[in-house]
């Protein structure tokens, strides 16, 4: 098992103590074995040269030698001895204590021609006092030597742990699935700052790979999301082209038995023997049917497929349109529905699509209203008028209105707000793309009932003279 890399750097300091101990253990001992056999050497040479003194001096010289032995300077622990022949101290010197005569090595001399033998003896301890200063020069440089070398390895730890510790925390954090930019700390030497850089550059690709592969799948979720609700939009316009078919069919069967309705309403009414209770139900009957014809025109004009040429198109005839098909449910739904139709100028466009556009206007509304919290006023507002652009046509209601974060999206495909099932968020993209079709523009923005203010604005088409102005209508 691998162990901390400051643990290691203790055992290996330990380590390393062992071998210095040692070289310093035979240091030591080295030295003190040269010492010694320079001690043998220098009490030969003072033997010798004791020796050479008595012979030359003569057996005169016998009665002074203990005299010239006491003023020789010796060293600490040396002792001399003259003995004959029968081992009878002739002469000594003594320079030993009591605590260095423990050990001592003896250097005899024969002296020439006489019967005497000089004998130089020192104390081994002193040649332990010779090599002890070298032995603590030897001990300090040593110990310096070993403290210079913690100091360097506590400055080497100081410095690389924290890089290599960062680098293990900065891999964790990687593996643990954080990919933010890895920062580029000065590190001690050039080898970790490669390592650095090469580690904070695979980060980044990690980063990239995984924001590309994020990207794809978003892209993939978008795509398959969108290819439902494309299938969901083709499957509800299959349905819509039906329910056109039936209603063009209702329309033609319906309006046949209304214009006899109508008819014979009309011819009953000149009989001069009907009452006046009953001619006024026969005006009933004929207003009545009259509007259902209307109805039934509005249903077979926005069911049938028409080209998208455009034509002249008043305001007043698509807000008819509209309001003629919504009626009913507003009524139904105490909403009350205020008309103020101001423009005079005819439009160019599809009549149908702007039905499409206003239907979508209307029914946004009404949705908005009826989902207003109890006791509010139910009030929808349809405006046209003239402006330099062109004719201006806007739907109001005193509905919640559209949060903010919610109004850049409002005409982006399959975008609602509705709960699941009421809405597609087809709608107002549909109008967009409609009324830019025409070269006109479309919006949305407060309004003064606190509500949605959708709008739309198309080029006007000149005309020699104005009509009247409709003015304002209220419809309950």
């Amino acid at each position: 098992m691998a162990r901390p890399l400051r643990e290691q750097f203790v055992l290996a300091t330990l380590i390393l103590l062992i071998p210095i101990s040692a070289v310093m253990t035979w240091s030591a001992g080295a030295t003190y074995q040269r010492q010694l056999a320079q001690l043998r050497q220098d009490a030969r040479v003072l033997a010798t040269t004791i020796a050479r003194h008595i012979e030359q001096a003569g057996p005169d010289g016998d009665r002074t030698l203990n005299a010239f032995l006491k003023g020789l300077e010796l060293d600490e622990g040396t002792i001399i001895t003259v003995v004959n022949d029968n081992d009878i101290v002739v002469a000594s010197d003594s320079r030993a204590t009591e605590q260095n005569n423990e050990e001592v090595t003896t250097m005899p001399v024969r002296v020439e021609g006489r019967p005497l033998t000089v004998s130089v003896g020192f104390s081994n301890q002193s040649a332990w006092w010779r090599a002890e200063p070298l032995y603590r020069h030897t001990i300090a440089i040593s110990g310096i030597a070993t403290l210079a070398l913690l100091i360097l390895e506590a400055l080497f730890v100081r410095r690389w742990l924290p890089a290599l510790v960062h680098l293990e925390r900065t891999a964790d954090r990687v593996g643990a699935g954080d990919l933010t930019t890895v920062p580029r700390d000065p590190m001690p030497s050039r080898e970790l700052e490669h390592l650095r850089d090469a580690f904070a550059d695979m980060v980044d690709r990690l980063r990239a790979a995984s924001q590309a592969l994020e990207a794809q799948m978003e892209e993939e979720r978008r795509m398959r999301h969108e290819v439902e609700s494309l299938q969901q939009q083709v499957i509800r316009q299959e349905r819509l082209a039906a329910i056109g078919v039936l209603l063009a069919g209702i329309a033609h069967e319906l309006n046949n038995p209304l214009q006899a309705i109508a008819g014979f309403s009309e011819i009953l009414q000149r009989d001069p023997e009907i009452g006046t209770q009953a001619r006024s139900d026969l005006a009933l009957i004929k207003k009545e049917s009259a509007r259902a014809s209307a109805i039934i025109r509005n249903l077979s004009r926005f069911s049938r497929q028409q080209g998208s040429t455009p034509t002249t198109v008043l305001p007043t005839d698509v807000v008819a349109s509209v309001v003629e098909l919504r009626q009913r449910r507003l009524q139904e739904q105490s909403i009350r529905l205020e008309l103020d139709e101001r423009a005079t100028h005819p439009m160019l466009a599809v009549f149908t699509e702007l039905q499409q556009v206003l239907l979508n206007f209307l029914v946004n509304a009404e949705q908005s209203v009826v989902a207003n919290r109890p006791g509010r006023d139910r009030r929808i507002i349809i405006r046209t008028c003239d402006t330099d652009l062109g004719i201006r046509l806007e739907v109001e209601d005193s509905g919640p209105g559209v949060p903010a974060e919610h109004e850049s999206k409002l005409f982006q495909p399959f975008f609602t707000t509705k709960p699941i099932g009421e809405g597609t968020g087809l709608g107002l993209s549909v109008s967009y793309g409609i009324v830019r079709s025409f070269g006109g523009t479309i919006g949305y923005r407060r309004g003064e009932l606190d509500g949605a203010l959708f709008y739309l604005e198309l080029p006007a088409v000149p005309v020699a003279a104005a009509a009247p102005i409709p003015g304002r209508a209220t419809i309950s």
